[in-house]
């Protein structure tokens, strides 16, 4: 291997070189990513698939191809930045990092604009396929017979009739579970009173006797009264007809 100024040059001459082709590949790779979108384009109008395996295949291999191009470019810059710390390269290290720095500032470039070229072509080829899988869709839809859609309406319509219904029958038995909590509250409350009661009159027995006779009385005013009655208007009868 070469020593000095002349490993340098090398160097230098070997990073120009790669810059160059990486250069003119990066125009090309872009002008096929830019066909393959357009072309995907027309095919996904044309309702066919949006890429072909040829375009797939070249893309893959120039992708291949650049990538292995930036590893040398990285390479070659590697070897410059371990030869401006050698120590015979002291006299003149400030020009030399001065160089390396554009080299390196080249790569960066190229290597920021291959991975944007990239993804903006892979970001468009999905947006394509998703597209492309909708608008398949939207077509078989549209291409069903009319006996078809029909049908389904009319299932539609059916499972929203049933869902009413279903809505209608739990609205009902909500009803008539509140209304029998509320008779057997009202049952508890009436068996709660005749309970109680029941129970002043077992504590109370000369109330209970009470009762008893003012009942009795009244009953025997009652006849009383209808006796006297009866007996006024039999003598009303009697004086009428004399």
């Amino acid at each position: 291997m070469a020593t000095g100024t002349n490993y340098w040059e090398d160097l230098r001459k070997q990073a120009r070189q790669l810059e160059n082709e990486l250069d003119q590949k990066l125009v090309s790779f872009s002008k096929l990513c830019t066909s393959s979108s357009s072309h995907g384009q027309r095919t996904r109008d044309s309702r066919s698939d949006s890429f072909g395996p040829s375009q797939d295949s070249m893309l893959v291999a120039m992708t291949t191809e650049l990538e292995q191009f930036l590893a040398k470019l990285t390479a070659v810059n590697d070897k410059m930045a371990e030869y401006t710390s050698t120590p015979g390269s002291s006299a003149h290290n400030a020009a030399l990092m001065h160089t390396l720095q554009r080299h390196r500032d080249i790569l960066q470039d190229y290597t920021h604009e291959f991975h944007k070229t990239k993804s903006n072509f892979f970001s468009l080829r999905e947006r394509e396929d998703l597209l492309g899988s909708v608008h398949r869709d939207i077509e078989s839809y549209k291409s069903g017979s009319g006996v078809n859609n029909r049908r389904t309406e009319l299932f539609l319509k059916e499972h929203e009739h049933l869902r009413n219904s279903d809505r209608l029958i739990d609205s009902a038995i909500s009803i008539a579970m509140a209304t029998k909590e509320n008779i057997t509250f009202q049952r508890g409350m009436l068996k709660s009173i005749q309970t109680r009661v029941t129970t002043l009159a077992n504590r109370f027995p000369s109330i209970n006797s009470l009762i008893q006779k003012i009942n009795l009385r009244k009953r025997r005013d009652s006849l009383i009264l209808g006796g006297v009655i009866g007996i006024c208007t039999i003598l009303l009868l009697l004086y009428t007809f004399h």
